[in-house]
């Protein structure tokens, strides 16, 4: 995140919710609840920097295609079909001239907010007993008592959180069986099935990692800690 503040992903605040509601429209089956493949992917591109207009153009081309098709054999159920043309269309965008900064942008939620949010999720890890997670709740508390310098500093307190909630998945992955961890493998190696052909190994390889992440935060009931998800 080394943008200046105006051009920083805040201004995709609303990243998942726009990527779920311009899939499910373009679906046209109304409501279309994604999967925990789906939620993977949207973050992968988040945190690849993919522009959320690129996924949204993706996702229309791809469609697009679909229904050119003389044979349409089943609807495309996961956003990983539209992943190659998510990809084009990101790297299309990539060679054209970055917009001029239209001033800052304000966050999308209070001062107090942020507050309850950061005091919520370590009042959640404090629930745990567990004493790896009470040191990352302290951190947290500390955070929360100190909200509104953290406010005016949202890209930096982005970063702690980061690399607090890597701490935490880390911890759960140690509290994890092998036999765990190999059973979520197996479910995303099926569900991936389908689509391995429209990413590249990088892609895979990142989508992988946020799957398990996911998992093992789902499985531990542990909070997100990204502003994203305040």
């Amino acid at each position: 995140m080394s943008e200046p503040d105006e051009n920083w992903q805040f201004n995709y605040f609303n990243y998942f919710t726009e990527v779920e509601e311009h899939f499910q429209q373009a679906r046209g089956t109304g409501l279309f609840l994604l999967s925990p493949l789906d939620w993977a992917l949207i973050e992968t591109w988040k945190n690849s920097g993919v522009p959320l207009e690129a996924v949204l153009r993706g996702i229309d081309s791809a469609f697009e295609k679909w229904r050119s098709r003389k044979s349409k054999v089943r609807l495309i159920n996961s956003l990983a079909y539209c992943a190659q043309e998510v990809l084009t269309a990101a790297q299309a965008m990539a060679g054209l001239s970055a917009p001029k900064p239209g001033g800052p942008v304000s966050a999308p939620f209070e001062l107090d907010e942020l507050g309850a949010f950061l005091a919520r999720c370590a009042a959640d890890l404090r629930a745990k007993g567990d004493a790896a997670f009470d040191e990352i709740a302290a951190v947290l508390e500390e955070f929360a008592a100190e909200a509104e310098a953290h406010y005016a500093a949202l890209e930096e307190l982005e970063r702690r959180l980061s690399v607090l909630e890597e701490k935490m998945i880390a911890i759960a992955r140690s509290r994890s069986s092998e036999q765990d961890l190999l059973a979520a493998r197996r479910v995303l190696d099926l569900e991936l099935r389908p689509y391995r052909g429209k990413m590249t190994a990088p892609q895979l390889a990142m989508l992988e990692k946020q799957y398990t992440d996911r998992h093992l935060l789902e499985a531990f009931s542990l909070p997100r800690l990204s502003l994203f998800y305040l």
